[in-house]
């Protein structure tokens, strides 16, 4: 049997934290919760989740703070990390995605919803469960660092260029169907359109060349190596 994913949910609102571990124990995962930021940082050391849920509005130590204090520890690079809150501010946004947060889910939370979108990102943390360095002919990819080369010279990639082509690389040969690298790189983004994927391939094979990604016609794309 495979491991549980296990979701740490921090909130300090009690009702909030047993709505949630319910609906995600319902879905097979592992929860634990704590109700304060310096909890959260001592169950994440020794619960180890694969992803945190975590309130921004708490006292104390908020989540923005929690945050941060776990991305200086290179044990939660991998870990996904989701802002749980009901504020509406650019600034709180940006002040999450700056300390290293990866997502925002928004109150009043709706199960489904909150199921789904945690998933997308559980899928696409797996990207970066591939080898960490990957060489074709004269292109490099640097996964840790995010960083690509070509010929020995460094590519700039757009995020979503870059995890679109680890996606591809990181199983060559293998048919990614258009539905699978939707799901796995953009999850549940709902502004995304519908030529987004082709829009990205065009922009990495202006950038690495023709010869890695092939069109697999209805179906979707593949990496040659």
């Amino acid at each position: 049997m495979s491991e549980k994913l296990k979701i740490l949910t921090v909130d300090d609102e009690p009702d909030i934290l047993e709505f949630i571990k319910y609906n995600l124990e319902k879905e097979g995962f592992e929860v634990q919760t704590a109700s304060d930021g310096k909890s959260a940082v001592e169950m994440a050391e020794s619960f180890k989740p694969h992803l945190i849920l975590l309130d921004i509005m708490m006292p104390e130590m908020d989540g923005i703070e929690v945050c941060r204090v776990l991305r200086e520890k290179e044990a939660y690079n991998s870990v996904v990390i989701v802002f749980l809150t009901a504020r509406n501010e650019d600034y709180s946004e940006i002040a999450g995605f700056d300390v290293g947060g990866d997502d925002y889910i928004t109150k009043p939370i709706r199960p489904r919803v909150l199921v789904s979108r945690l998933k997308a990102l559980l899928r696409r943390r797996n990207i970066h469960e591939a080898p960490q360095l990957l060489e074709f002919k004269d292109l490099t990819i640097d996964m840790e660092k995010m960083l690509v080369t070509v010929a020995e010279k460094e590519v700039t990639l757009a995020k979503k260029e870059f995890e679109l082509l680890c996606l591809l690389s990181s199983k060559p040969g293998k048919v990614f169907s258009r539905e699978e690298i939707f799901n796995k790189v953009w999850g549940m983004d709902l502004l995304v359109g519908e030529r987004t994927i082709d829009v990205h391939i065009r922009k990495i094979r202006e950038k690495i060349g023709n010869e890695y990604i092939k069109t697999i016609k209805g179906i979707g794309y593949k990496f040659n190596f």
